[in-house]
C-alpha cells in the first residue's frame, strides 16, 4: 500500500486552521468544544459564473444529482438521515457548497467525510436518476417563478448584464435544464469537482488528529487531477446609458429596483458601497426610509450590495401599494441615490453601519456552525481570509471613502431600472471600470488574529441539560429555568415570555395584537425608534419582541457583559412605550404589504384553507384563522387608541416563563427581571385557551389562482390525543415513515420515483393539554402534475391506514427521529425555546427522556395498529391551490 498523503498546515487565524493536501484540497478546522454537533462543508469553486452556452442552471442541476450517489453510497439524503444529519446544499454565481450538521460523534465525522471524499470524485449520473431529476428541478424553478420580487431582480440583472454570466439566473433557464445530456453533466462533474478547486471545513466538537487522519486516509486518497480548468475571462464592459425592464405578472404589490454596477466582493471600495446602500435604506435612519416609508409613499425600502468574486451591482428596492405614488417614488428613489455625495453624510449614519456590522459579525464568530458555512460566501471571493479582511475594511471606511464611491457608481449611465406592474447623443459621465484585485494582497497581514474564548465542552441532552438546569419561582407569577456554561465569546440567549386574556377577553382582538408587539419596538417615553435601534447595535444585541393573540415573547440574543444593558432595554420597551402615531402608520404599511404579497400565493391561500376546514372556530374567536382578504382589512381598521388600550389591558405579568442559556449570572438575571417586571401586572385574568378535534368530515376543494407557475397541494385530519397517550410514541413514527424525512414514503415516491414535487412533507401530533391531534401532509407540484401527486399521496395514505409496515422502516424512522432531535439540541436557540415552554407545561425534560426511551421501544405491530387506528384517508380534507388553467379536469372554487 502506499504511505497516506499527509496534510500541510498553512497557518492558523482565529481559532482556524488552515491545511492542504498535496492533491489540492485545501482544508480548514475549526474546533469548538461548546457545540455538541459537527457541521462539514465542502465548498466547490464552481457556480453559474462558470456555465458555457447551452449550460445554463447545471451547476445547480449537478448540485442535485450529487445527491443520487455513488456505487457505495446510493440516495445520500436518506443516509444522511439516518444519521441524524441535518444536510443541504446550495448553487451560486461563485460557488457550490455541500453541508451536514449532526450530532457530535467521531465516527459519524469519519463517516461523512468519506462519504464527501467518495461523491468528490465518483458520483453516477444514471439516465433514470437524472430523468426523475429533471422535474424537481424544474418544480423548484416554477417555484421561484411565483415570486414577482425575485423575478424582477433576475430581469434586472439580465438587464444590467450583457455579456458576464451575473446576469443569467443560477438555477438556469427552463430549455437548458430539460435538454441537458448527462454527457455533458459528466464533464461538467470531472472538470470542476476534484480536489483542486474545493475547501473542506470542519466545525464543532470533533478530535482535530483523528479528523485530520481521516481526512488524509480519504481525501488525499484522491489522485491530483491532471485536467486543466478552463478559466473564466470574461469582463462586462461599462455600462453606456440608462436601462429599464418592466414585469408584468399576477400580483398586488408594485415594486421598483434600481441597481448600478460597482466592484467585486475584493475590492478596497466594496464595504464603503455597503455603507452607501445602507445609508439609503436603513431602517428608520435611510435617506430613502425617510422619504418613502415615513412619507407613507412607500410600504418598505430595502438594499443590497451584493459581494461576489467578479465585479457586481448594488441595489434599492422599494414596495408600493399605491399605483399613483409610482412615479413620483421612482422619481424619489434616483433622487436621493445619486445625490447621496451631493449632501453630507452624518459620520453618525456610517456609524451606525458599522456598529450593526461589526455586531453580526462578532455574533456569527460565536457560532461555529453558523461561521462553517458563512465561510463558503468568502471561499468563494478567492480565499477564506477575506472574511478578516472584509471585516478589517468595515473598521476603516470614512465618509470620504463613502462619498467617493457615490460618486463614481452611483450615476445615471450606470443604472438599471425594473418596475414590477401587476400593468441623446451628447457625452455622459462613465463609471470607472473595475476588476477584481490581487487577494494575497488584500489577506497580507492577517496571520495574527484575536485570542478566542473558546467555551466550554456541553453536548446537549435530556440528562446533561437537566442536570445544568435550575429552576427558580421568580415574582410576580413568573417561574425561570437557567442553564448557564461557558459559550463561545459569552454569547447567551434569552426567551421571557407573558401570558395574558381569556377566550372571552380576546374576541376579535387576534390583530390588535399582532400590532402591539410590532408597536412596542418603535419608541418609549425616552427613546426613539432610531435610539433603540442605535442601542442595541451598541451593545451587540438582537431584541425582537412579538405577541400574538394570548402570549407576548421578549426574545434577546447579545454577549455576556452587554445582557443587563439588553434586558432593561427590552424591559423599557415592553412596560413604558410611547406608541408613535406616525409609527403605527409605518407599522400597517409593512404589514399591509407582507399580507397583499402573498394574497394570490397559492401556499398561503391552500394553508389558510386548510385551516379553516379543518377548526372552524368563530371569527372573533382568538383561535380563528383568518383569510388575508380579511386580515388587510383588519389592518386597515385598527386604531392607535385600541393598541394603547389593549397594552394597558393585557399586556403584564401574573403569569410567565424565563428561560435563559449561555454565559450569564442566574442569580443576576433572576433579580433584574424581578426588579423589572415584579410589579408588572396584567389587568385582565388569564385562562389557557383550549384545543379541540372538530372532527370534521372529508372534503376535497380545489381553489384557481391565475397566473402561477406552481401549485400547492395539503390535507389532514384531526384525531384525539395528547402526547402523554400511549399510542402517542408510535403516532410520531407512523408520521416519520409517511413523511418526516427523505426516506419517507411520499418522499420516495413523489420525488424519487416519479419526480413531481421539489419538496413533501407530513407530519403528526398531538397537544400537551387537550386531547387534540392530527396528520397533516403538503406538497409544491406544478399544476399540470397535480392530479397525479394527489392520486400518488392518497395511495400511500390509503396503504399506511391498512397498518401495514415493515420491521425495517419503523427502525429507520425510529433513528432518523431520534437523531434529528439530538441534531436541535445543538441549537441554544431551540434549547431555550423548550426550557420556556416545559416551564409554561409544567414539566422538565425527563419527560423528553421517557418520551425517547418509550419511541426507542416502539415495534412494527404497535406502529401498524395506531396507523390503522388513526389514519383515515375518508376523513381528509384535500385543499390545492393553483392556476385552474394549466391543470384540467377539476372544478375550481375562488380563494
Amino acid at each position: 500500500t502506499a504511505p497516506r498523503a499527509k496534510a500541510e498546515r498553512i497557518r492558523s487565524l482565529e481559532g482556524i486552521t488552515e491545511y492542504r493536501l498535496a492533491n489540492g484540497l485545501q482544508i480548514l478546522l475549526f474546533p469548538d468544544a461548546t457545540q455538541s454537533s459537527v457541521t462539514v462543508n465542502v465548498t466547490y469553486l464552481v457556480g453559474s459564473r462558470h456555465e458555457g452556452y447551452g449550460e445554463t442552471g447545471m451547476a445547480h442541476l449537478l448540485e442535485h444529482m450529487m445527491f443520487k450517489g455513488t456505487a457505495r453510497h446510493r440516495d445520500l439524503s436518506k443516509l444522511l438521515d439516518a444519521k441524524g444529519a441535518q444536510s443541504n446544499a446550495s448553487t451560486d454565481y461563485d460557488r457550490t457548497n455541500y453541508y451536514e450538521t449532526f450530532p457530535a460523534t467521531q465516527d459519524t465525522v469519519d463517516w461523512v467525510l468519506e462519504l464527501e471524499a467518495d461523491r468528490m470524485v465518483n458520483s453516477t449520473f444514471l439516465e433514470a436518476d437524472l430523468a426523475s431529476e429533471f422535474s424537481v428541478v424544474r418544480n423548484e424553478f416554477e417555484e421561484g417563478e411565483n415570486d414577482p420580487g425575485a423575478i424582477l431582480w433576475e430581469r434586472i440583472l439580465s438587464t444590467a448584464y450583457l455579456w458576464h454570466n451575473y446576469g443569467k439566473s443560477v438555477i438556469g433557464s427552463r430549455a437548458d435544464i430539460e435538454k441537458v445530456p448527462a454527457s455533458a453533466l459528466r464533464t461538467f462533474y470531472k472538470t470542476h469537482y476534484q480536489p483542486d478547486t474545493a475547501v473542506l471545513v470542519v466545525a464543532g466538537k470533533f478530535d482535530d488528529a483523528r479528523t485530520l487522519a481521516t481526512i488524509e486516509a480519504t481525501f488525499g486518497a484522491i489522485p491530483k487531477p491532471t485536467r486543466m480548468r478552463p478559466p473564466t475571462y470574461t469582463v462586462e464592459p461599462v455600462q453606456d446609458g440608462e436601462r429599464e425592464v418592466t414585469l408584468r405578472r399576477s400580483g398586488d404589490v408594485h415594486m421598483i429596483g434600481l441597481a448600478w454596477h460597482t466592484v467585486a466582493g475584493t475590492s478596497p471600495d466594496h464595504a464603503a458601497v455597503e455603507a452607501a446602500i445602507d445609508l439609503l435604506t436603513r431602517q428608520p435612519s435611510g435617506r430613502l426610509y425617510k422619504k418613502l416609508v415615513e412619507a407613507q409613499l412607500a410600504s418598505s425600502v430595502s438594499g443590497d450590495a451584493a459581494a461576489n468574486h467578479d465585479p457586481q451591482v448594488a441595489m434599492v428596492f422599494a414596495e408600493v401599494r399605491d399605483a399613483r405614488h409610482l412615479a413620483r417614488v421612482e422619481q424619489l428613489m434616483i433622487a436621493e441615490a445619486e445625490s447621496l455625495a451631493r449632501s453630507p453624510i452624518a459620520p453618525a449614519d456610517l456609524e451606525r453601519w458599522r456598529a450593526s456590522t461589526i455586531k453580526e459579525i462578532e455574533l456569527a464568530m460565536t457560532d461555529s456552525r453558523r461561521l462553517a458555512n458563512d465561510l463558503s460566501e468568502f471561499i468563494a471571493l478567492g480565499d477564506w481570509r477575506t472574511l478578516f479582511a472584509y471585516r478589517a475594511r468595515v473598521e476603516q471606511v470614512t465618509v470620504a471613502d463613502v462619498a467617493r464611491v457615490a460618486t463614481q457608481y452611483l450615476i445615471a449611465s450606470n443604472r438599471t431600472t425594473g418596475r414590477f406592474i401587476p400593468t441623446g447623443e451628447r457625452a455622459v459621465a462613465r463609471a470607472p471600470l473595475t476588476e477584481a484585485p490581487d487577494v494575497q494582497a488584500i489577506v497580507k497581514g492577517l496571520e495574527a488574529g484575536r485570542v478566542e474564548e473558546p467555551g466550554e465542552a456541553f453536548v446537549a441532552t435530556p440528562d446533561t441539560i437537566e442536570a445544568r438546569t435550575i429552576r427558580t419561582p421568580l415574582m410576580n407569577g413568573l417561574t425561570a429555568a437557567f442553564l448557564p456554561k461557558k459559550t463561545r465569546r459569552g454569547k447567551v440567549i434569552l426567551d421571557l415570555r407573558f401570558h395574558f386574556g381569556d377566550e372571552r377577553s380576546l374576541q376579535g382582538k387576534a390583530v390588535i395584537a399582532d400590532l402591539t408587539g410590532a408597536m412596542l419596538v418603535r419608541g418609549t417615553t425616552k427613546r426613539s425608534f432610531q435610539a433603540l435601534e442605535d442601542l442595541q447595535d451598541q451593545l451587540k444585541a438582537r431584541i425582537s419582541i412579538s405577541s400574538g393573540a394570548s402570549l407576548l415573547v421578549i426574545h434577546i440574543e447579545t454577549l455576556r457583559d452587554k445582557l443587563p444593558a439588553a434586558l432593561d432595554l427590552a424591559a423599557e420597551m415592553v412596560t413604558s412605550p410611547s406608541f408613535p402615531a406616525s409609527e403605527l402608520e409605518v407599522v400597517r404599511q409593512e404589514e399591509l404589504a407582507a399580507l397583499e404579497a402573498v394574497l394570490r400565493d397559492p401556499a398561503t391561500i391552500a394553508s389558510v384553507a386548510l385551516a379553516q376546514a379543518t377548526s372552524p372556530w368563530p371569527k372573533l374567536d382568538p383561535r380563528y384563522t383568518m383569510s388575508t382578504a380579511d386580515e388587510i382589512a383588519a389592518v386597515k381598521r385598527v386604531r392607535l387608541d385600541e393598541i394603547t388600550a389593549f397594552h394597558r389591558a393585557f399586556i403584564g405579568g401574573g403569569h410567565g416563563e424565563l428561560a435563559v442559556v449561555g454565559d450569564f449570572d442566574p442569580v443576576a438575571i433572576g433579580a433584574q427581571v424581578d426588579k423589572r417586571f415584579g410589579a408588572w401586572t396584567s389587568k385582565q385574568p388569564y385562562a389557557r385557551l383550549v384545543d379541540k378535534p372538530f372532527a370534521v368530515p372529508g372534503v376535497m376543494r380545489t381553489i384557481d389562482v391565475k397566473d402561477k407557475e406552481n401549485a400547492q397541494l395539503v390535507m389532514a385530519h384531526d384525531i384525539a390525543m395528547t402526547d402523554t397517550d400511549p399510542d402517542y410514541p408510535a403516532w410520531l413514527i407512523v408520521g416519520q415513515i409517511f413523511g418526516g424525512d427523505n426516506g419517507s414514503r411520499a418522499w420516495q415516491r413523489l420525488r424519487e420515483k416519479e419526480g413531481l414535487t421539489y419538496g413533501v412533507y407530513a407530519s403528526t401530533y398531538a397537544d400537551a393539554f387537550d386531547a387534540s391531534g392530527g396528520i397533516a401532509v403538503e406538497a409544491i407540484v406544478a399544476p399540470a402534475n397535480l392530479a397525479k401527486a394527489k392520486a400518488s399521496l392518497l395511495d400511500e395514505l390509503g396503504k399506511l391506514a391498512t397498518g401495514k409496515v415493515t420491521a425495517e422502516e419503523v427502525e429507520y424512522a425510529k433513528a432518523t427521529w431520534l437523531k434529528g432531535q439530538e441534531t436541535g439540541w445543538s441549537s441554544d436557540r431551540l434549547v431555550v425555546g423548550s426550557l420556556a415552554t416545559n416551564l409554561y407545561r409544567k414539566r422538565t425534560f425527563e419527560f423528553t427522556k421517557q418520551l425517547r426511551a418509550k419511541l426507542q421501544a416502539v415495534t412494527a405491530a404497535d406502529v401498524a395498529r395506531v396507523a390503522a387506528k388513526y389514519v383515515h384517508p375518508e376523513r381528509l380534507v384535500v385543499i390545492d391551490a393553483g392556476d385552474h388553467a394549466k391543470v384540467g379536469g377539476d372544478s375550481p372554487s375562488g380563494p
